[in-house]
């Protein structure tokens, strides 16, 4: 595999020397700068010929932004990535603890923003950088060693396992179910590894205790093992699904005991700030959750599917919306819902890096549904 090494030349060689070497400890071919030799064309031409032919770009950023090209406006190392996203994986390491200029810290949030990357480190110094080349690129190869990516299989796995909204009997609490399938399709998770304890405790603890806790500390937890998937869950309440493909299922409360689907004591109504809480939790723990049963990031995709239950005849309002007028509602009347699922694809990286323009990927479809009935 040929791996392309784009950064800042001067002032930077220990960095561009760490970076060779863990290119070459995994028998991988570097492609740079200080190798072209005479060239008929500029050394920037024969840099960026090098960066298409090439397999897999690693970009590391520093304090420096480096001379301006002549031509685009923009460093040789700002060339090459916007050469590159798009059309080539890009593994992107920025240092620590430095202060760029206006230029180089755009630079940097140009990359951190963009959510097609492949995978974006940080270092310290030049044996860190070492370290995590090294260790990105092996979790590149494993990532890429597996069948075909299907989004759209993705997505349709995502369907089936959102369930079917039941009819709100005015006790039933409004819940966010959310599936979340990576790809491609493979066994992740062997059936013993299903069935441990210190797994299902995993789940169990992260779920009530964790930064994206949804459980009910008031409440018990049952964990079975149903069609060859572990299901942690609480009565009549959130709930965790993990299959041995590594697909998880989310069962979400909508509503806090302080501010929930009744309004504070107005009438029933769904509030959007409880399902964009709903969605942003359901999207922060899928995707820890998914660093612990595949931390090499064997699947890279994700389809993801999301479905409001228990509402069906509820009226879509904001808070505050719903202050300005908590006991004048209009609520649907028909008992059949034939709403499906909001679903989308995205990479995998989006779960984290994206989150928020994810989070409004799915509560606006949500919303539309709920809005036009």
């Amino acid at each position: 595999m040929k791996v392309f090494l784009s950064s800042l030349i001067a002032g930077f060689s220990d960095m561009r020397g760490a970076g060779k070497a863990a290119i070459e400890t995994l028998r991988h071919r570097p492609v740079m700068a200080e190798d072209f030799g005479a060239q008929p064309n500029s050394p920037q031409v024969a840099c960026l010929q090098g960066l298409r032919d090439s397999d897999v770009v690693v970009l590391v950023l520093g304090e420096e932004y480096g001379a301006v090209q002549p031509t685009s406006g923009l460093s040789a190392t700002h060339e090459e990535y916007r050469e590159a996203r798009g059309r080539k994986p890009v593994i992107a390491f920025v240092q620590e603890g430095i202060a760029p200029g206006e230029q180089q810290a755009a630079f940097i949030a140009e990359v951190q923003g963009w959510e097609g990357g492949l995978f974006r480190g940080s270092f310290r110094d030049a044996g860190a950088l070492q370290i995590g080349i090294t260790r990105a690129l092996h979790d590149f190869e494993l990532a890429n060693a597996v069948g075909p990516l299907d989004p759209q299989a993705l997505v349709a796995k995502a369907i089936t396992m959102v369930p079917g909204e039941r009819r709100n009997n005015y006790s039933q609490a409004t819940t966010l179910s959310v599936a979340v399938v990576g790809g491609p399709l493979r066994s992740i998770l062997r059936p013993v590894e299903i069935e441990s304890p210190d797994f299902v405790d995993a789940i169990h603890q992260s779920a009530m205790f964790g930064e994206s806790r949804f459980f009910d500390r008031a409440k018990g937890v049952t964990s079975t093992i149903e069609e060859a998937a572990l299901v942690v869950m609480q009565e009549h309440g959130a709930a965790v699904l993990v299959d041995e493909q590594g697909s998880i299922g989310i069962r979400v409360p909508a509503a806090s005991s302080s501010d929930d689907q009744w309004g504070r004591g107005g009438l029933s109504v769904i509030l959007e700030e409880n399902i964009h809480a709903a969605i942003g939790t359901a999207m922060s723990y899928s995707g820890s959750l998914l660093e612990r049963i595949d931390p090499t990031q064997r699947m890279t995709h994700v389809g993801i599917a999301a479905r409001i239950e228990g509402a069906e005849h509820l009226s879509w309002r904001t808070r505050a919306e719903h202050a300005a007028s908590p006991n004048s509602v209009s609520m649907a009347m028909n008992y059949g819902d034939d709403r499906p699922p909001v679903s989308l694809s995205r990479p995998r990286a989006a779960l984290r890096l994206d989150h928020a323009r994810l989070i409004e990927d799915i509560l606006v479809p949500l919303r539309r549904q709920r809005q036009t009935r």
